[in-house]
């Protein structure tokens, strides 16, 4: 399934757009022996461009090749976005078979574009018994990540994505699939979520105050991320605000915005200790952005308690 990003982009006057089919992509590949690949194409841009609905459509799609008796799906998409699809489709699909997201740093026009080395580990891991049951997976420069807690942390380097504090489960060596870690299938969602609710992610910084988040909750947010500081800390300005949200039945869910690590409430003073006591709920080591479409979809899907499902896609 082809959706655009950097693997499909040419350069031109206006810069580089998302412009190669996925056969094109395919011929660029050397596809691994034995593997006959149906090729799907989505209108193709970059990700950046995408709206929740986008994310949602594709993992539609996706459910929809499942149905067709494959053996695996391969996604071709843009990076920048990469971890919050794979993510939702984590949440969204209950099926062993390997659902694979892939991409490129470098374009197709490139002189040594790493799409094709990419979209070839993809389609290895795609078929490979080692990638059942662990959920979709993230492939990127020989490895391969489970949806949880992958991010990218590169803008143009080739090594564009890592799970800090997790790393990958699987290897890609020469067209062999070495597994890393023990299979593991991510908890799904009760519900098909519909249309997803809007949850807007707010960062912390020195001096913030609450003003972010009453404009947020003013302009329809139904939830709030904070992607606070350290271990899970804010300030007693926000922490007031926090309380307010909460009260209202605004759920408000606390990441890091450091890289690695989980959260947890341990201070005082504005910090978790006080969050947590303002109704705030710590979302362990998820990304702010991962737990945003978590939220998110918990707010579709139940409404009335998206604690609840929240808590269930959280470790104990």
């Amino acid at each position: 399934m082809a959706t655009g990003g950097t693997i499909a982009s040419r350069a031109g006057a206006g810069g580089r757009v998302a412009s190669a089919r996925g056969q094109d992509l395919l011929a660029q590949t050397t596809v691994p022996r034995g593997i006959t690949v149906t090729v799907h194409d989505v209108p193709a841009r970059g990700s950046f461009a995408w709206s929740l609905a986008d994310l949602r459509a594709i993992v539609h799609r996706i459910r929809a090749a499942l149905d067709d008796e494959v053996s695996g799906v391969v996604v071709t998409h843009g990076t920048d976005t990469m971890e919050e699809t794979v993510f939702l489709a984590s949440l969204l699909i209950d099926d062993d078979r390997p659902v694979v997201f892939t991409g490129a740093q470098r374009p197709f026009d490139d002189p040594a574009p790493d799409g094709p080395a990419n979209l070839a580990d993809a389609l290895a891991v795609a078929t490979s018994d080692h990638a059942r049951g662990r959920g979709p997976l993230l492939c990127f420069d020989g490895h391969a990540f489970a949806a949880r807690g992958v991010r990218k942390v590169e803008t143009l380097g080739s090594h564009a994505f890592d799970a800090p504090g997790r790393g990958p489960v699987l290897r890609v060596a020469n067209g062999s699939v070495l597994p890393l870690t023990a299979p593991g299938r991510p908890p799904v969602l009760p519900a098909d979520p519909g249309e997803l609710a809007r949850v807007d992610v707010i960062s912390m910084y020195v001096g913030a105050d609450a003003a972010l988040l009453r404009a947020a909750a003013a302009a329809g947010a139904r939830g709030i991320v904070l992607a606070a500081f350290g271990v899970g800390n804010a300030n007693d300005e926000v922490v007031d605000a926090v309380r307010t949200l909460t009260e209202t039945g605004v759920p408000v869910l606390v990441c890091s915005r450091v890289p690695s690590g989980p959260v947890s409430p341990l201070y005082g003073g504005g910090g978790g200790v006080d969050l947590a006591r303002a109704g705030a709920v710590f979302a362990s080591d998820l990304s702010p952005w991962q737990a945003r479409l978590l939220l998110s979809a918990a707010l579709a899907v139940a409404p009335e308690d998206p604690v609840r499902v929240v808590s269930a896609h959280l470790p104990d």
